[in-house]
């Protein structure tokens, strides 16, 4: 397994799609260790002395004013997280709760939280030896952090609650066992120092954003084989058009799908004579639509890197100015944000593919193609239902799309009266993603069938190469056959990134 060495403060994406996409495990540059260390002995100092320090000495939220023992403090952080573990609804991906602890790593390693530097260690370890916490999905508003889904991730680090180790759920102390370590007593402020903060939300933002960056480049490649596959134009792809606009993911996408209908025979044949002057907007401005989906999720992206990198816990630790200070750096409003440009962005990427897809199926608008793409139409319906599928699946991501972060709900006695709904802003990312890999799946198999009717004209040596991979997967369709497990295939093709590797032409890249 691959380890990556992280400096908290200077991880880039490209990291954080490592750790996501490779499930690799992560440790702290020692370099940040010394402010770490700093951070725990200024509150070891805030545990001997006589003032109130919130969440150290006093009791959490609303409770606030509720001074607690210095005998007590290690009795408060554990029931802390036991109360909080208050998580419902399924247990999230371990790939994604892999990604939640690197980001809690991070957010501990600026070395504002006060916790031990073992606290560090062991989240390490578990990481090293795969010991993966059970998390459920549902329970958190985005506000004084992600509370009940980090307390199901701290509680096994106690030794309770339930994680995932070789493949097999048990209970947390056992699974820490088997894997060679031991529980941790957690000491002042470390409960809290666990619970509150942005991981949850921002693990699930990054998940989507990455999904939705490789279907973008997933639909520069089946918009491309469309476009060939109903004989549209390539004069909108000229490059001076996009450079006029100025918008860098126009210009980008324009390229891309240039290179990929460069030596087109389809798109040379009809040239000349041409009676159609203009192809619909699906064809004729899918870089202006695409393109702008890159765009936004680059400025998303932009957010959830510095997320990632921040210290997000309450209350801080300002070593330098000798303080421990309350402040809000929980809320997510930034990730909901975030989450909701996702979100429009995954919604518009299949919005037009799955107008590319009627016109494809459509006779009077394909440029003679057979009607839904069946040789024989009227004894086979072909692609007609695959279609209406899309369409379904394409008026779910507008539902889904709608914003979450201006759903905001007083909770926990009005004490944290404004909330960021950003986990479930973040979490809603992923069935979209899965409904836009099978419009895009969808589009894949009626181009490529589309493209298989220009026969004896062939298309580009690009796209002709992702015909051959969807060929591998799915046969022509001839007369009608049971469809679910095509469409299952080309969804799979489209979610691996396999069509984007096929195709091997250069893909525009999500960082600056």
């Amino acid at each position: 397994m691959t380890t990556l060495t992280l400096t908290p403060g200077a991880v880039t994406l490209d990291h954080l799609a490592q750790i996501y996409w490779s499930e690799a495990a992560v440790r702290l540059d020692p370099a940040c260790h010394p402010d770490i260390e700093r951070a725990h002995a200024r509150i070891a100092r805030a545990v001997a002395g006589t003032d109130a320090v919130y969440g150290v000495n006093t009791g959490f939220g609303k409770l606030a004013s509720v001074k607690i023992a210095s005998e007590d403090t290690a009795t408060l952080q554990r029931n802390l997280i036991l109360s909080h573990c208050c998580g419902v609804g399924p247990a999230i991906p371990r790939r994604m709760a892999r990604l939640l602890m690197a980001l809690k790593l991070l957010s501990l390693g600026r070395g504002a939280s006060g916790v031990r530097l073992e606290l560090t260690h062991l989240i390490e370890a578990m990481l090293d030896k795969g010991v993966t916490p059970v998390i459920p999905a549902q329970g958190s508003v985005g506000a004084s952090g992600d509370l009940a889904p980090l307390a199901h991730m701290a509680a096994v680090m106690m030794g309770h609650g339930e994680a995932e180790f070789g493949g097999t759920v048990m209970a947390g102390d056992k699974a820490l066992e088997t894997a060679g370590l031991s529980p941790i007593e957690l000491g002042p402020k470390e409960g809290l120092a666990l619970i509150n903060g942005t991981q949850f939300s921002t693990a699930f933002a990054l998940a989507g954003l990455f999904g939705a960056w490789r279907a973008a480049h997933s639909a520069l490649v089946t918009s491309a084989l469309s476009t060939d596959a109903i004989m549209g134009s390539t004069a909108p792809l000229q490059p001076e058009i996009h450079s006029l606009r100025g918008h860098r993911g126009q210009i980008e996408a324009g390229e891309a799908m240039r290179a990929l209908l460069d030596g087109s025979e389809i798109r040379e044949s009809h040239r000349d004579g041409d009676a159609r002057v203009q192809d619909p907007y699906c064809i004729r401005c899918q870089p202006q639509v695409t393109g702008a989906a890159m765009d936004v999720l680059r400025q998303a992206a932009r957010t959830l890197e510095i997320e990632a990198n921040a210290a997000t816990d309450n209350p801080l630790v300002l070593t330098d100015a000798d303080l421990i200070v309350s402040g809000g750096n929980f809320h997510a409003e930034p990730v909901g944000f975030a989450a909701d440009m996702i979100a429009l962005a995954v919604a518009e990427i299949g919005t037009i593919a799955q107008r590319r897809v009627a016109l494809i199926v459509d006779p009077v608008l394909s440029h003679d193609l057979p009607a839904f793409l069946t040789p024989r139409p009227g004894l086979n319906s072909g692609y007609m239902i695959a279609e209406v599928t899309t369409a379904a699946l394409m008026s779910e991501n507008k539902h889904l799309a709608n914003p979450c972060v201006t759903d905001s709900t007083p909770t926990s006695a009005n004490q944290e009266d404004h909330v960021s709904m950003a986990a479930h802003g973040a979490r809603r990312l992923m069935p979209m993603l899965d409904n836009l890999t099978r419009i895009l799946g969808v589009e894949l198999l009626c181009a490529a069938q589309g493209v298989d009717f220009r026969a004896p004209l062939t298309t580009s040596a690009a796209l002709a190469r992702v015909v051959v991979r969807v060929r591998q997967e799915v046969e022509t369709l001839g007369d009608d056959r049971y469809m679910a497990p095509d469409l299952e295939r080309a969804a799979h093709m489209i979610a691996t990134g396999a069509i984007i590797e096929a195709a091997g032409t250069p893909m525009p890249e999500l960082g600056a």
